[in-house]
């Protein structure tokens, strides 16, 4: 497959050059600056050519001399043409430093003047060139970049080859890039033998399909709705030139396909792919024909669809490199991907509808069968759109809604007018199954386009329901929606409910107000048992539950009892904001992790069988959450990874699912990361004005924070959520557990009395609630203000009692913060075992963040104990009780940081206590408060 040049652009400033290959540029770059040679390798139009030329644009900054030649197939067969590429231009300068046979024999093969080959002047020719590059290479640091070596003339390859395994101890670098199909390809093999020993091999595999929608995006393409950039990743395997060409021609086309058919494949991707199928029979390129129309075609279903010789067509197909030759699999596979789009557009429309008649008869699937009937048909045919919606059932209940979608869109097509049910209702159906499949643009653009000739009612009511589901926690922008939506619903009970649920979520999202949600939630209740719509009616129920339980309302288990009552819709109770969710909310924060755990593992379960991507991500980052309060780090991480990389590739819970995976991040994998996870989850939050998220994401960032040891920053951002809580009405302090963490911030910055001010505030409600796990938080926390206060006694016996109370509970991570306080505050003088025993606590939840403190507190040195009563001198007196201990340690002569190890608090904090000091005993230094102790001692 030849790549033509016109498709390659420069490599400068192309944001896209990374995406997708952060950790391979990052391993190319390491072995690049340490002297190394790097080959890329990878199938064509994977990046090597960009990868190349950023990197050598990056590296050549750094030699003396870079040597460039890049090969094409039409020119590999001319002798010496790559060698004259690298060194024509540097021939006069290298020239006269050769022994003379060596430069006769390089003139000779550069300028074309003599006999010169390698039969004849081989020995000298070799020589030659490596003598050459170590003559460069004398001057300073030499980088060889020599794209395409699959072109290269057979000739100059030898030679290079021969030099560069040679080149060891000279400051000769090479980086190239060759053209594979597979990890094991010879071509692979044979370049690397011809490379300096030790050059790191690259191999460029294809994009995700989130990478290939970020690609897309950053080239101009971004405005292509998921579904169809899931099409384009499937169709380009991946690929960036292809996905990039697929994309541009999809941006240009003034039509998008029609749902169930392929891509239009542009004319410059044709000729890559096709351009053997010009060799194939008539016969073998109408198998291939029905091959590529079938969703799994196999020798089988081409022979039932009248392919009588599909075996040998195949064979022949395969020998040309248009399939892939799998003896032991039954399926009938292409090469790529993109040869059978290729292969499918290339083809006469009427013979596309005969190989899907062909196909609507011969396979085995009801739903294949209708599909094929379907593209097969022209025009309205009320028994083909009822074959169509019936497989769209199928499809859904199969688990398969992106699938019940295309088949939905394919019902309506072929529904007349007047027929029953509509066209219309069709659509909308095939809107909500996109919905549940993650495809929120495609819904969005279906309930739009319905809404442009509906006139029924409930059509309209529908779609404007549609419209603001796919907005998501962006609600403030179809703020316009809700009148005429309202206007539309009438005084029908039934179409009113299901507007005023809606109501709800904005009263909670836009204004932050669970009061309001609460009330609307209430009301669409209501409306929807006075209108028998039974699923609404428990969907509201249980919004109103999962309000209450978050206000801390004594109403919240007598409304999930109601939301729990039979008869129940099946299509509620898996839902993520059913009653099975509203339950699960309830039990976490009632400390009952394993029943929490049991019920959100079987909802999470069911969706997945149903196919449903927004509660799939909504329950992996619910079981994420119970994982993380049980302290299983390690396995909360993989839960919130998983979430969050669903959300980004659905576009779904983003900004929730960032924020569940810093608190993840932060307690068993990278601080840093969880930091920069936090902070995108709180401006995506303040982006959307969500105010309940940004409420979550600033708690995440605020324990970050604390992990990452910026107390000061902990408090910023968690005095910012308990403004925004008291100000949203949520009084429960399990909601976000962020109570605890504020308060050990305060401690360490100096500030205990704000500190005993929000664990007396968390208290009473958690004393309320009875949420028993909270209140021993907030021990371990009170535990730190007294021991900020030299109450030592008091403090270890609270902190003995709340590592107790947690691990009976289930925390193992808050037990483990429980033990590591004590520790810290028994120092290792007289708890070297209680340190060893924190350690163990965080390994076994692997809390690597954790551990890691313990570790550097272990390896940092040990203050001296400071005496029990320290005979302070009356010159003290006049200090605080925080101020009068930093300066008894100093006295004993301990430093700033090993007295912020000793009491909890931060360098920053000591600084700031000392200056105060400084400023009350009239003194300019420590050594001041010495002398001040010295003085009196002599008296």
């Amino acid at each position: 497959m030849t790549v033509r040049r016109d498709f390659q652009e420069s490599a400068r400033c192309r944001p896209d050059l990374v995406i997708g290959r952060e950790e391979l540029f990052a391993d190319a770059r390491g072995q690049l600056s340490s002297g190394g040679s790097v080959l890329l390798h990878g199938p064509a139009g994977i990046g090597k050519s960009t990868a190349l030329r950023a990197l050598a644009e990056e590296y050549g900054a750094t030699a003396r001399t870079v040597l460039r030649c890049s090969a094409t197939e039409s020119e590999s067969h001319l002798p010496f043409l790559a060698l004259a590429d690298l060194l024509g231009l540097v021939l006069d300068e290298v020239s006269p430093r050769l022994p003379a046979a060596q430069r006769t024999a390089l003139e000779s093969a550069l300028t074309g003047r003599g006999e010169s080959s390698l039969q004849r002047d081989g020995l000298a020719l070799r020589l030659a060139v490596l003598s050459a590059l170590r003559a460069l290479a004398a001057d300073g640091p030499v980088l060889v970049v020599a794209d395409d070596l699959q072109w290269l003339d057979p000739a100059s390859a030898e030679l290079l080859g021969f030099a560069a395994r040679r080149l060891e101890g000279t400051p000769v670098q090479l980086l190239c890039a060759v053209r594979t199909e597979g990890q094991e390809s010879q071509e692979y093999d044979r370049q690397l033998r011809a490379c300096p020993p030790g050059t790191l091999a690259v191999r460029l595999g294809p994009l995700t399909r989130a990478q290939v929608a970020q690609l897309l995006d950053h080239r101009g393409h971004g405005g292509l709705p998921r579904s169809t950039v899931r099409e384009i990743h499937r169709t380009s395997g991946g690929n960036p030139l292809f996905a990039l060409e697929l994309g541009r021609a999809l941006a240009d086309s003034p039509t998008p396909p029609r749902p169930g058919e392929p891509l239009p494949v542009p004319t410059s991707l044709r000729a890559l792919v096709l351009n053997r199928l010009d060799m194939l029979s008539v016969q073998a390129r109408r198998t291939l024909l029905v091959a590529s129309a079938g969703a799994r075609p196999t020798p089988a279903l081409l022979h039932a669809a009248g392919r009588e010789n599909a075996e040998a067509e195949c064979a022949q197909a395969a020998e040309l490199g248009l399939l892939a030759t799998e003896p032991d699999a039954p399926a009938v596979r292409f090469a790529h991907p993109l040869i059978s789009a290729a292969l499918y557009a290339e083809a006469p429309a009427h013979e596309r509808r005969a190989a899907h008649a062909a196909l609507s008869t011969a396979a085995s699937d009801p739903i294949e069968r209708a599909r094929h009937l379907a593209l097969a048909t022209t025009g309205t045919d009320p028994e083909v759109a009822a074959r169509l919606a019936g497989a769209a059932a199928l499809a859904r209940d199969r688990g398969a809604p992106s699938v019940a979608a295309q088949l939905g869109l394919l019902a309506a097509r072929h529904t007349p007018a007047d027929g029953s049910p509509g066209p219309e209702e069709r659509r909308l159906a095939a809107a909500e199954d996109a919905i549940t499949a993650g495809e929120v643009d495609l819904a969005r653009d279906i309930a739009r386009e319905v809404l442009t000739r509906a006139s029924v009612p409930a059509d309209r009511v529908r779609a404007w329901i549609i419209v603001i589901d796919t907005a998501g926690h962006t609600m403030a922008e179809v703020d316009a929606v809700f009148p005429q939506a309202l206007a539309d619903a009438g005084d029908d009970p039934r179409l009113l409910a299901l507007v005023h649920y809606q109501l709800a979520w904005r009263a909670l999202i836009v204004e932050g107000d669970f009061t309001e949600a609460r009330q609307a939630a209430a009301h669409a209740a209501e409306l929807a048992a006075r209108g028998q719509d039974r699923r609404t009616e428990l969907l509201a129920l249980a919004f109103q539950a999962q309000t209450e339980t978050l206000m801390g309302h004594p109403e919240a288990p007598r409304t999930i009892k109601r939301a729990l009552r039979e008869p129940q819709d099946p299509r509620v109770a898996w839902h993520h904001n059913g009653a099975g969710s509203a339950r699960f909310r309830w039990l976490v924060m009632g400390d009952q992790l394993a029943e929490a755990r049991a019920t959100v593992t079987a909802l999470l379960r069911e969706v997945r069988r149903h196919g449903s991507v927004e509660s799939e991500v909504h329950f992996l980052r619910g079981l994420a959450e119970t994982e993380l309060r049980a302290g299983h780090c390690g396995r909360a991480l993989d839960l919130a990874r998983d979430s969050l990389r669903l959300a980004r590739d659905s576009g779904i819970g983003e900004t929730a699912s960032a924020m569940l995976t810093s608190l993840a991040e932060a307690s068993g994998g990278d601080v840093d990361r969880a930091l920069a996870l936090a902070r995108e989850a709180v401006q995506h939050a303040e982006e959307d004005g969500d105010q309940m998220y940004l409420s979550r994401a600033l708690g995440a960032l605020g324990y970050a924070q604390l992990v990452a040891g910026d107390p000061a920053g902990t408090v910023r951002s968690l005095r910012r959520v308990r403004s925004l809580e008291l100000g949203l009405g949520i009084t429960d302090p399990a909601r976000g557990r962020w109570h605890g963490d504020l308060a050990e911030a305060l401690v360490r910055t100096g500030e205990a009395a704000e500190a005993q001010d929000v664990i007396d505030a968390s208290r009473e409600h958690a004393l309320r609630l009875g949420r028993e796990s909270v209140l021993a938080v907030l021990d371990r926390s009170e535990a730190l203000v007294r021991a900020a206060r030299g109450d030592r006694e008091a403090a270890v016996a609270q902190l003995t009692s709340a590592q107790d109370r947690l691990g009976k509970l289930g925390y193992g991570l808050e037990e483990a913060r429980a033990a590591f306080a004590l520790a810290r505050l028994r120092g290792r003088g007289s708890g070297a075992a209680a340190f060893d025993e924190a350690g163990r606590m965080f390994r076994r939840c692997r809390a690597l963040p954790w551990l890691r403190q313990v570790e550097d507190t272990l390896a940092a040195p040990e203050p001296d104990r400071v005496p029990e009563r320290p005979e302070a001198p009356a010159a003290l007196e006049v200090l605080a009780a925080m101020e009068r201990q930093v300066a008894a340690l100093v006295m004993e002569g301990a430093t700033n940081r090993e007295i912020a190890a000793r009491l909890f608090i931060s360098v920053k904090t000591v600084e700031a206590t000392l200056t105060r000091v400084y400023r009350k005993l009239g003194i300019r230094s420590r050594v001041d408060i010495v002398r001040l102790a010295a003085a009196r001692r002599a008296r």
